[in-house]
């Protein structure tokens, strides 16, 4: 075999190689290779073994990059399967408020919260969109970051959630990290519909949802399922919508209030049912025999000071795959970094590391339907790999500078050379 690109000189590769998703005792498989050394070509990865098979039956292009990892610990590169990383606006004016014992709800009632940033949202134009939010994708980018989901949500119009979809087709195409986008239009009710509820339901299914499949602008269709948003009634109805015009189904649920969100998914059979903090068994049941992701947020919760997390230990005895993202918000969603999402999975969840690390790559592959090309390094895969400069536990050292290098297709776009 050939390749054109070999890290080397590692302490072990986790390669989280194998069947999508892990559920259970399997979660914990993190296909650990001590030693081993990942080569590619053309992006794809040809082979993940010993360093002895791969100098008895491998070669290099004569223009080939070889990596020394320098006894550090090689991962596949994060998948983040929640964001609503694409807006405009600042509302980090809020967390001040937060912090002064402001609550969530308050904070909205006031005219803060979602609706603050669909006011800005919609006074922007595309390029001020994408320009901020390719600030954030590149953030995103340095902390591991090779594969994210992305929603609209923001505009609560038919003409300024387009206007989101295209920023995220255009920012597809001009930046590294690969974008699996989310319509959004149920995120909430705007101001000018509070009074008449369902003439914006029956905009979001009869001109929002076709508009955006006409463009196919968006792979999902998600709805925020939550007492005082859409009930789970109306998400239903919307999500069946969507997948009648080829949109798949995920769902916000179960974050405030044990509000029916989890029952829809499992019912629908969506590929993912995320937030969660307040399932409960019966849901947790409900999603396992759906095989619906859970995918679980825990610096939302940590920033919302929501007082909870997720039962992350519950949900993957009963046999769900659990996957985990960042959130990546204006108003809760204030850290870009997957490390820190496993940090908090492990310290206020229960997850071991290597339960978090499946979450954080194959499992939240899976929940955007990419886990065949992406979230594990084997052979066939594309070549989107971490290398931490020392343990892979290092990652669990929030705001500590533990990447030296990110490869997305097998293309260097991060490398962090020492500081003198």
């Amino acid at each position: 075999m050939i390749a054109d690109l070999l890290i080397r000189n590692t302490s072990e590769v986790l390669t989280c190689a194998g069947p999508a998703p892990r559920c259970g005792e399997r979660q914990a498989d993190a296909g650990p290779r001590p030693g081993a050394v990942v080569a590619s070509r053309g992006g794809t990865i040809v082979f993940v073994g010993s360093e002895s098979d791969w100098s008895r039956d491998g070669a290099l292009t004569a223009d080939a990059a070889v990596v020394d990892a320098r006894g550090g610990a090689v991962l596949p590169g994060f998948v983040d399967p929640h964001t609503h990383v694409v807006f405009a606006g600042d509302r980090r004016s809020e967390l001040r408020r937060r912090l002064g014992g402001a609550t969530y709800a308050e904070i909205a009632a006031g005219g803060g919260g979602i609706v603050s940033t669909v006011r800005a949202t919609r006074e922007a134009s595309e390029s001020q969109i994408a320009a901020e939010t390719r600030v954030r994708l590149d953030s995103m980018l340095r902390s591991g970051t090779t594969t994210c989901e992305a929603k609209s949500g923001y505009g609560l119009t038919t003409e300024s959630e387009l206007k989101l979809l295209r920023v995220v087709r255009q920012l597809s195409s001009e930046q590294p990290i690969e974008i699996s986008p989310t319509f959004m239009g149920a995120h909430e009710i705007p101001i000018e519909h509070r009074e008449r509820r369902r003439a914006y339901v029956d905009l979001v299914i009869g001109e929002m949802i076709p508009a955006v499949a006409a463009e196919r602008l968006a792979e999902w269709c998600d709805v925020f399922c939550e007492d005082g948003v859409f009930t789970p009634g109306e998400s239903r109805e919307i999500l069946e919508a969507g997948m009648a015009a080829g949109l798949a189904p995920r769902i916000h649920a179960e974050e405030l209030a044990l509000s029916g969100g989890a029952r829809v998914a499992a019912e629908i059979r969506a590929r993912s049912a995320d937030h969660l903090i307040w399932v409960d068994g019966a849901g947790a049941d409900g999603l396992a025999a759906a095989g619906t992701t859970a995918t679980l947020l825990p610096i939302a919760a940590f920033y919302l000071k929501l007082g909870r997390y997720a039962p992350a230990r519950m949900l993957i005895d009963r046999g769900v795959p659990v996957a985990l993202a960042t959130d990546v918000n204006p108003g809760g969603g204030f850290s870009p970094s997957m490390g820190f999402a496993m940090a908090l999975a492990c310290f206020s969840m229960g997850l071991t590391f290597e339960e978090a690390l499946v979450a954080a790559t194959l499992n939240a592959a899976y929940s955007l339907n990419r886990h065949e090309r992406v979230g594990s390094l084997e052979a066939g895969k594309q070549m989107d790999a971490v290398v931490v400069d020392g343990p892979a536990i290092d990652l669990l050292r929030a705001n500590a500078d533990t990447i030296r290098i990110v490869i997305k297709k097998g293309q260097f776009v991060v490398e962090r050379r020492t500081c003198f």
